[in-house]
């Protein structure tokens, strides 16, 4: 059953309209008028809605029960995933997931944040929110990446990292800082894709890359529109100001330079067609690559130095 957000209840209310003559046409009875007529409405009706969504409906989007996932882009442009699990030092962590890839023909590490789907797989990969173990994991993968001269390819979607006592006790912050470290110390390309929440230093950690890709309704930011707002106002019926003021969206942070390219999504938004939606990111990265691979291991430590540095001052 279709899930929609509440900007979309005209949509829905056409979409159930569609069904019901659908389900009521037959041969004794056409109506495949009336319902080409409401298709071509809601057609218009959604481009128009997602052509001027407000940066809290993105945020809405980024974190829709159906947008695709880690393993939905896996499944859908890389080939021959063979995951490497652990951080040699206390757990698998499976919010954060890593791994050999191909991408086309060029193989990869490919790491990332895996939300789940239903309860139960949400519940398994702690809702995208990675654990010291998992930044450790990441940062193994990639200094394996740096020694067989394997590009690293990230993509990013997670609320934060995990906040339990348990996790900052096994060093949280210190988890964080090293993966960035690691990313920023790459002898190798690396490209890294927002392709639903990028919040705060969970999703640095793993996006500190010489390029930064975002899907078009993705949101990133430094923390969430409702904890921006229980710390301004005191309240989180705030967050829609606080998701217009901290400039979360792809077209915001392009403007600012945080990011680097927008990767374009089906109408609606990836959820409404994931299979579209990872065949173009899946196209931008490897472009990204090519373009990254003419680079000299020095000339790509000193891309990443200068972007982080301009954005700093």
């Amino acid at each position: 059953m279709a899930s929609y957000l509440e900007f979309e209840k005209p949509i829905a209310e056409i979409d159930s309209r569609i069904t019901e003559l659908e389900s009521a046409s037959g041969e004794d009875v056409d109506l495949s008028g009336e319902i080409e007529k409401l298709r071509e409405k809601r057609a218009t009706l959604l481009g128009g809605t997602y052509a001027r969504l407000s940066p809290w409906q993105k945020t809405q989007v980024a974190r829709h029960p159906g947008r695709p996932h880690f393993r939905d882009y896996v499944a859908n442009i890389f080939d021959d995933f063979v995951p490497l699990g652990g951080d040699r030092y206390f757990a698998e962590d499976e919010a954060i997931i890593g791994g050999l890839a191909k991408l086309g023909e060029r193989r990869v590490v490919l790491i990332g944040h895996e939300k789940g789907h239903d309860t139960e797989s949400r519940l398994r990969h702690n809702f995208g929110m990675g654990k010291p173990e998992g930044y450790r994991k990441a940062i193994r993968l990639m200094e394996m990446a740096g020694r067989f001269g394997l590009p690293v390819v990230t993509l990013v979607d997670t609320s934060g990292a995990f906040p339990g006592v348990e996790a900052e006790e096994r060093g949280q912050a210190e988890a964080i800082a090293r993966s960035t470290e690691a990313c920023l110390a790459l002898p190798v390309p690396m490209v890294a894709a927002i392709v639903g929440e990028g919040g705060s230093g969970g999703a640095v950690a793993l996006a500190s890359a010489e390029r930064v890709l975002m899907m078009e309704h993705a949101v990133y930011s430094v923390i969430s529109p409702e904890g921006c707002a229980s710390i301004l106002w005191r309240t989180a019926e705030k967050a829609p100001d606080a998701a217009e003021a901290m400039k979360v969206t792809a077209q915001d942070l392009e403007k600012l330079g945080v990011i680097d390219r927008i990767v374009p999504e089906p109408v609606g938004g990836a959820h409404r067609d994931p299979k579209a939606a990872a065949n173009a990111l899946g196209t931008a990265i490897g472009e990204e690559l090519d373009m990254l691979g003419r680079y000299a291991p020095h000339e790509l430590k000193r891309l990443r130095e200068e972007r982080f540095l301009t954005l700093a001052s």
